[in-house]
């Protein structure tokens, strides 16, 4: 005795098994991106002078500026690399975050070109 479906069977089955996945997958990777949203920025900056510019792209990144506080988002480059580019654009930093860690004074330094 052989068990075999009909046709439309073996399609239902098949159109079911896509369907389960793809909302396995999407629900899967869908808090990804809202777990980073809430999490705040990844660089932060505090500046010695207040900017001219709300909005720059400085270091590879693209900053937003209120007054002498700047946020970011992660870049791929070092955050010394990334503290140097924002000094390049906008003078003096005086203080520099990078995933909640700050700069000590001797990276500050370096990046402020001193």
């Amino acid at each position: 005795m052989t068990f075999s479906l009909p046709r439309t069977g073996r399609l239902s089955i098949l159109f079911a098994a896509l369907a389960y996945t793809g909302l396995t997958f999407s629900a899967a990777t869908a808090s990804a991106p809202l777990a980073a949203a809430q999490s705040g920025p990844y660089y932060s900056a505090t500046l010695a002078v207040p900017a001219d510019d709300n909005r720059a792209v400085a270091g590879g990144v693209a900053w937003a500026c209120k007054d002498t506080k700047c946020v970011a988002n992660k870049g791929t480059s070092r955050p010394i690399n990334i503290c140097r580019g924002l000094a390049r654009e906008f003078g003096e930093i005086t203080s520099f975050t990078a995933r909640g860690k700050e700069l000590d004074e001797k990276k500050l330094a370096k990046c402020n070109g001193n």
